[in-house]
């Protein structure tokens, strides 16, 4: 592997794509003319004499690290699924993913999920199935997003596999917009066979009295749920009917897709100090807390409990708290908590419910405007806190315009 990577690196496969910033509509231009406005003519150094086999690995390897943005790791591991001797392809794959307005961390991450990519027709086969999505009202960064989060929907067939999926989701939706929301939110749906699945699964639900509009919220929110076996799906709803959970409520379907790691959720409580009785009331209140991950539930109680010195059993009481973002309310809003008790200004047992359930209107002019004189940094360390959490997001989407 070594003397493959001191021969990638002698070939030194470089040429500039130019990155604009994309264009507010979808720019579907011939291909040859972008490659002759964007691509420079490929050149390579070496003159060493190896095997035309291990030239192409070689070659392949050293594209993928300098034109597609790879490590040295995933480009050795990429090279093992997609070989080629000159750029002229993969160049026209990655110009027209340049066009429609992905980023460059956006494309290394397509790259390195499904290498194979570079290798399609980006007239015939890649684009298509962009356009497909862009004419159900997607935008370019919808479509980026879809795309970045499951590249192997371009592997799959446009006439048999999306858009059969998509069609079939809207029948239910009634509408393009929340289809492209559900796609957007689990990207993944487009590969299953939905009607072998979802069909089913929702008959079920309706069978059991969940309303179309509680069983197309899930749709939107938890899109995964519904891709279960159909009979494992029917006796998750026979143990919440058991429950005593009212099938007409929105909690009765959130306590479906809970269930499925119950367990382990259970025993994760009861390690803060929860009591059986403590879970099934949050429960009730919240059946949410059972679907949050592990890493954020410890992450959340560490906070509440450690860091700010509150009781395990009260969050068991607010259960609702547990399902606001670490980074993006809970931090920002205790960070102006933390200057007012520093002052004097509120008491050390507020009122967490005041606190982080209040709308943000409502938070600024119970903890902020009011101290305008006596803590005038308030509103700044605010919106700080809130910037650097927009800022994270940014980056780990990679839209590159962060």
């Amino acid at each position: 592997m070594k003397m493959m990577l001191r021969k990638a690196l002698m070939l030194q496969v470089r040429f500039p794509l130019t990155f604009t910033a994309s264009s507010p509509a979808p720019q579907f231009q011939s291909l040859h003319h972008l490659l002759h406005r964007h691509l420079y003519q490929f050149s390579s150094s070496s003159s060493t004499s190896i095997s035309t086999s291990e030239e192409s690995n070689s070659f392949t390897v050293s594209y993928l690290l300098n034109s597609c943005g790879l490590s040295q790791k995933n480009a050795f591991s990429a090279s093992r699924h997609v070989h080629f001797e000159t750029p002229e392809k993969p160049n026209s794959v990655l110009v027209l993913f340049n066009n429609q307005g992905f980023s460059k961390t956006q494309i290394s991450k397509i790259v390195k999920t499904e290498p194979e990519l570079l290798l399609y027709d980006p007239d015939k086969t890649l684009l298509p199935k962009l356009r497909f999505f862009y004419s159900r009202g997607a935008s370019l960064s919808d479509v980026a997003k879809i795309v970045v989060s499951c590249p192997t929907v371009l592997k799959r067939s446009l006439e048999n596999q999306i858009i059969p999926s998509f069609n079939f989701l809207k029948d239910f939706l009634e509408s393009d917009e929340k289809t492209i929301a559900v796609v957007k939110g689990f990207s993944r749906i487009i590969l299953f066979d939905l009607r072998t699945y979802m069909a089913s699964n929702i008959k079920a639900l309706q069978e059991f009295g969940v309303p179309k509009s509680n069983i197309a919220g899930c749709l939107l929110n938890l899109t995964s749920m519904f891709m279960v076996r159909p009979n494992l799906f029917r006796k998750n709803l026979e143990e919440v009917k058991k429950m005593g959970l009212n099938p007409s409520l929105m909690n009765f379907v959130v306590a479906v897709k809970a269930i499925r790691g119950w367990e382990r959720k259970i025993d994760l409580y009861k390690r803060w100090g929860w009591s059986e009785e403590d879970i099934r009331l949050a429960f009730v209140k919240s059946p949410w807390i059972m679907i949050y991950s592990e890493d954020k539930i410890m992450e959340k109680m560490d906070f509440f409990v450690n860091e700010m010195g509150r009781d395990a059993s009260l969050i068991a009481h607010r259960p609702i708290l547990l399902g606001f973002s670490l980074e993006k309310r809970i931090i920002p809003r205790h960070s102006v908590a933390q200057v007012l008790l520093s002052k004097g200004l509120i008491n050390e047992n507020f009122s967490l419910g005041i606190l982080f359930e209040s709308s943000e209107m409502k938070f600024l002019r119970k903890f902020v405007y009011p101290y305008k004189n006596e803590a005038p940094q308030l509103f700044n360390l605010y919106q700080e806190k809130l910037n650097l959490s927009k800022k994270q997001d940014c980056l780990q989407e990679g839209s590159g315009n962060c």
